[in-house]
C-alpha cells in the first residue's frame, strides 16, 4: 500500500517527499481533480493526503471518493494554514499512520 500527496504547497509536498511519499502540486479545483482522477487509477495508492484548502475545493468528489473502500483519503493541514501550528503535519502523520518524523 502507497501513500500519495496532493498539495497546493510546495513546501508541504517536499517535507512530505522527504519522508518517502511521492505527490503533486495543484493549485486550481481542475489540477486537485485531475490529480485525485490519477491517483485514483493507481491500485497500489492506498492512503491519498491532501491539503484542507484542496479538499475544500474538491468536497463533492471526495465525498464520493471516502465511500469507497480505497484509498483512505486524509485531509492534512498545509504550512500555510491558519491556525496550524509549526509541527501539526507531523503530528497529524503520527496520529494517522504511525510514523514518526
Amino acid at each position: 500500500m502507497n501513500y500519495f500527496v496532493i498539495s497546493d504547497d510546495v513546501d508541504t509536498l517536499i517535507g512530505l517527499r522527504l519522508a518517502g511519499m511521492p505527490g503533486q502540486i495543484a493549485r486550481s479545483r481542475e489540477e486537485a481533480e485531475q490529480a485525485i482522477t490519477g491517483a485514483l487509477s493507481d491500485r497500489s495508492i492506498g492512503i491519498l493526503l491532501i491539503t484542507q484548502e484542496l479538499a475544500a475545493l474538491c468536497r463533492e468528489m471526495l465525498s464520493s471518493v471516502k465511500q469507497r473502500r480505497t484509498p483512505l483519503v486524509v485531509e492534512i493541514p498545509s504550512r500555510n494554514s491558519d491556525g496550524a501550528d509549526g509541527d501539526s503535519i507531523t503530528r497529524l502523520l503520527g496520529q494517522a499512520i504511525g510514523i514518526r518524523i
